[in-house]
């Protein structure tokens, strides 16, 4: 067995299936000892924190099994921290990419949107045939709303408009910010602002809660 304490955690880790409450333990150590490291890659963006949280979801559902991607990580190319810090930052290069795009089509059209409101959560994330647990479960966590929380949580003046209706609408596979701002008549900035102000905090209370996060 490997001496590295990461590898050796991620070997132990993925001897038992997907669910099991050994499996979501050892995510979570995987996690602490992650950041713990100090080898994941940090930047002070807006948009870092929704990023980190599409790279650890792509962590966990293809760290033992490709379910996501087209393979599965292999330890034997890279480091778990050198995989994840690829994914992670062209995530952000995605981010930054469109958000310039998008900054220039309004521009032209002579409209202020900030960069940000380009953001996306799990942008490239592609549902598969068949449902991930982490997504299955984060599903009915939202549809139902245990605690109501989700429901309470409304844009100012709108109480159509929740954590519920937006985090159900990001979930793969997703709406854009700037179609949901459409149908529900709401600036993309107001929506992806409080989405992440709001919203983020809730979804990552319910990731730690699984042992996701």
């Amino acid at each position: 067995m490997s001496t590295d304490p990461l590898q050796s955690l991620i070997q132990e880790t993925c001897r038992h299936p997907p669910q099991t409450v050994e499996r979501q333990r050892g995510l979570t150590q995987l996690y602490r000892l992650i950041v713990k490291s100090g080898k994941l890659w940090r930047e002070y963006t807006p948009y870092y924190e929704e990023a980190w949280q599409q790279t650890w979801l792509y962590f966990c559902l293809n760290l033992c099994e490709a379910t996501t991607a087209k393979d599965k990580y292999d330890p034997d190319r890279s480091r778990v921290t050198t995989w994840l810090n690829f994914y992670l930052k062209q995530r952000l290069k995605d981010r930054a990419i469109k958000a310039q795009h998008q900054k220039n089509q309004l521009v032209s059209a002579s409209q202020a949107v900030d960069d940000d409101d380009t953001l996306k959560f799990l942008d490239t994330f592609e549902a598969p045939r068949d449902i991930p647990p982490i997504l299955q479960a984060t599903r009915e966590w939202v549809e139902t709303d245990p605690d109501g929380e989700l429901q309470r949580i409304q844009v100012r003046g709108r109480k159509d408009v929740t954590c519920q209706v937006l985090i159900r609408r990001r979930l793969p596979p997703e709406t854009s910010w700037e179609d949901l701002s459409t149908e529900l008549d709401v600036p993309v900035s107001t929506l992806s602002n409080f989405y992440q102000k709001k919203c983020m905090p809730q979804l990552r209370k319910f990731g730690e809660s699984e042992g996701y996060l």
